[in-house]
């Protein structure tokens, strides 16, 4: 049976406020070779005003159109060649989405190893592109909608408990502007986390 997706309103809210609830969800893959899936561990948010980071902060594009969408839905996009995986928020017109930038695997480990040609499970989805190489996403499946395809969506793990003293909070990584927002949230024990585990409490 299909674990429910996570609902709209639970996207339609502060691109802050969803980063920070996302990390413990289950992020589920389907297809024709199998079900992957992992814990989401470590994420970015990239807001709709006064973020110079974010790529919808000079407009509208072709490439950050799904931005601009309705929330729920994926924003996948490349960068040096490796994809990267999003989900929006906010209301449509609001163009903020999340990167989730790593997860714990869970299911189909094995095709997940297969897929990244790595036996090492640290090397599977720690870091943004290993995790879409790992879960076989890229730009075909960028403006799925999360809330309703059984090809791709996030659930809610009712039996995993975050407590807020285990959400930490830093810079986001790699980037050139806004470099002092502390818009990255992670769990700070989680050894799936793809950058520095030690910096402040969220």
């Amino acid at each position: 049976m299909r674990s429910k997706p996570l609902p709209r309103t639970f996207y339609d809210r502060s691109v802050v406020q969803v980063a920070r609830e996302l990390l413990g969800k289950q992020l589920i893959r389907k297809t024709d070779d199998g079900i992957t899936s992992g814990r989401i561990v470590e994420v970015e948010a990239y807001k709709a005003k006064g973020d110079p980071a974010c790529h919808a902060a000079r407009g509208r594009t072709r490439r950050n159109a799904t931005m601009f969408g309705p929330p729920g839905h994926a924003y996948v996009y490349t960068i040096h060649a490796k994809f990267c995986f999003n989900v929006v928020t906010q209301p449509e017109g609001e163009p903020s989405a999340v990167l989730v930038r790593a997860v714990e695997p869970l299911d189909g480990i094995e095709l997940m190893k297969h897929r990244r040609s790595r036996d090492k499970l640290l090397d599977l989805t720690r870091g943004p592109a290993r995790m879409c190489e790992a879960m076989a996403l890229d730009t075909t499946h960028d403006a799925i909608d999360l809330t309703n395809d059984d090809r791709l969506w996030i659930t809610d793990d009712e039996t995993y408990q975050i407590k807020r003293s285990q959400i930490g909070s830093s810079p986001r990584i790699g980037i050139s502007s806004a470099q002092r927002l502390k818009l990255r949230y992670f769990l700070r024990e989680n050894e799936f986390v793809s950058g520095p585990r030690w910096l402040s409490h969220a």
